[in-house]
Parts: C-alpha cells; structure tokens; sequence
C-alpha cells in the first residue's frame, strides 16, 4: 500500500493511540505509523493509555493486550466510552480465541497476534466494516501458534508443570521437553 493512498484511507482525523509496554516494539511502531500519515500518541502502561483516551480520544488506537499494569481491554473500554467511531486493534503475544472474541465484543475492531507489522496493522485500521482485512504476510506457523497455547496454559496454571499437563491432556514428560525447547519461528 503506498503512503499516498493510506494517507487518503485515513481520513481527516489522522489521531493514533498507541498502548504498549514493549517501549522498543512501540517507538518502531510508532515511526512506522507516522511515516504512514497518522498523527501518534504512544503510551506505555494502561494508566498512560487511558488518560490520553480520556483527555484526547483518537480516531484510531493499537492496543496491546497484556500490559505490566493492567489489561489493554480497560484502555478500549475507556475509548469506546469517550469515542464509539475509534477503530480499535488489539495486539497479543497469545493468539487466544477467547481473548479474541472479549476484545470484539467490547469493542475492538481487529485482533492481531504479535509479531504484526505496521503493514498488517494499517491493513486492520483502515479496512472496511463489511471487508475482512487481508491475511497477515507473515503468520505465525502451526508451531508456533501451538507453543504459545501451550505458554499461555503454562503461565495461567502458575507454572506448574502437572497441572498444565493434565489440562492439555498430555503426558508430564511431553511437556517438560516442549518446555525445555526454544519457541518456534
């Protein structure tokens, strides 16, 4: 998509809220979208994020899910209350379909899993209501998308390797060894 037409796309409010607590993954994504034609505003901490959607609603925001202080959910419900037209996505480092459908149904537009680039990101913000934005360039393979399943189980039973296994139905010693290896690409 050259810079000329995205900069048509977005419309006369070019306002951009970015939420996240990776400060290298946002002052990236923050260039890559000012060179887009957005005007952004970035914001580590849900704290941060909600403040400047209260004080500044924008016509657009890209909002991580798991913040150290919070839930990045708290931030689009705060956008969705101050501005119903924002068009929201949400980023997460767990492609979770639970979490996918929360984050719509309060308001989210889209839903990416990290790694998204700035090319997939605008794609999301900048789709029609009715047209589904165009795959990912680079999805996460199968693999991958199954370790960061099994992660997020993992994380959301404490780390106890028993009770993770027992609730994937997998043998302990499976586990152990999936855990022991590096994330897939």
């Amino acid at each position: 998509m050259s810079q000329e037409r995205t900069q048509r796309d977005i419309g006369p409010d070019k306002s951009l809220l970015l939420v996240d607590d990776d400060e290298p993954f946002l002052r990236r994504l923050e260039r890559a979208m000012e060179k887009r034609g957005f005007e952004v505003e970035a914001a580590l901490s849900v704290a941060a994020g909600k403040a400047i959607a209260t004080a500044r609603p924008p016509a657009f925001a890209v909002v991580d899910l798991r913040l150290e202080d919070g839930n990045g959910l708290d931030v689009v419900e705060t956008l969705r209350a101050k501005r119903p037209d924002c068009r929201i996505v949400v980023l997460t480092g767990y492609g979770a379909i639970a979490t996918a459908v929360a984050a719509v149904k309060i308001g989210a537009t889209d839903y990416l899993s990290k790694p998204a680039d700035a090319n997939d990101i605008t794609s999301a913000l900048l789709a029609d209501d009715e047209e589904m934005p165009p795959p990912p360039e680079n999805p996460m393979s199968a693999d991958r998308v199954r370790w960061e399943h099994i992660q997020r189980v993992y994380e959301l039973c404490d780390r106890n390797v028993s009770e993770t296994a027992r609730r994937l139905n997998m043998h302990r010693r499976t586990l152990q060894r999936i855990l022991a290896k590096r994330s897939p690409r």
